[in-house]
This record gives structure tokens, sequence and C-alpha cells, in this order.
């Protein structure tokens, strides 16, 4: 059971940094000087389904490491 938990928090931390690498900034940078900020808008459905899945695997992960850690799992 110690190795399944394992290979789970490993998957899951691999995939929170690439989930987390997928995320745009926040601020318009350049673009909002120009008015080119609008251009992007459509994409706020895919960054709110993308913050939902980070949530996810990020409680996934904090499950796995809580339980690691204090030794539930032998």
């Amino acid at each position: 059971m110690v190795t399944f938990t394992w290979t789970i928090q490993i998957i899951s931390a691999i995939l929170l940094i690439v989930l987390i690498l997928l995320h745009s900034p926040k601020g318009d940078g350049i673009a909002g000087m120009g008015g080119a900020s609008h251009v992007f808008a459509s994409q706020k459905s895919a960054e709110k389904g993308l913050n939902k899945l980070t949530a996810i695997i990020a409680a996934i992960f904090i499950i796995c490491t809580f339980l690691l850690g204090y030794g539930i799992i032998k």
C-alpha cells in the first residue's frame, strides 16, 4: 500500500508542476497598454477548469503527503 501511495504522490506532483506551468499570468503586461487584452477573453472558461483541476490534484498530493508523513499507511 505504501508503494501505491508513493506512486500516486509522484504522479500528482508531476501533474501539479505541469498544471501550474499551464496557468496564464494574471497581469495584462504590455498587451494591456495597447488594448489587446480583450483578444484573449475567451480563455476565462478554460482558466476556470484549469484552476479546478489544479486544486483537485493539489488536494490529492497533500492527502498523500499526510498519509505517508504520519505513517498512517503501513
